[in-house]
């Protein structure tokens, strides 16, 4: 099977979260995971809210962000998707960033997978695109 992870499901594998074991248990599988390049500038984003809150340190966000960037995620360049993501953001009224994810996995025929609960809720309304949420795989 063929996965499209998004940044709710990767800072799972470097920042212990709710959450943290259903993702590793993703990624310790044999399955094929994908994500757009966009996924770095929104892992690194997380890394910094969380060090700004005092949450982790500095050293540990950028432990954390090589592991994300070196972690062999097959990564997808995101300039060609968003043509087909900002379609998909007018349909959804959601950000075209998230609607990245969702025409990378349109584009693949997989199925995309995220934490995130209101993207979960509006997706039924997206692209012919299966949907997972990690709380149930």
């Amino acid at each position: 099977m063929t996965w499209v992870v998004d940044a709710s499901v990767a800072i799972k594998w470097v920042i212990p979260e709710v959450l943290t074991e259903d993702a590793d248990r993703l990624w310790g599988g044999d399955d094929e995971m994908l994500a757009p390049d966009l996924l770095l500038v929104e892992v690194a984003n997380v890394l910094w809210r969380k060090m700004a809150n005092r949450e982790i340190s500095p050293q540990e966000a950028d432990r954390a962000f090589t592991l994300v960037s070196e972690s062999g995620l097959d990564l997808r360049q995101t300039a060609p998707l968003l043509p087909r993501a900002m379609q998909v953001a007018r349909r959804l009224h959601r950000p075209v960033y998230d609607c990245v994810y969702l025409a990378l996995a349109e584009r693949e025929h997989a199925t995309f997978v995220t934490a995130d609960r209101r993207l979960l809720r509006r997706v039924s309304a997206g692209p012919h695109v299966a949907v997972a949420d990690l709380r149930t795989i």
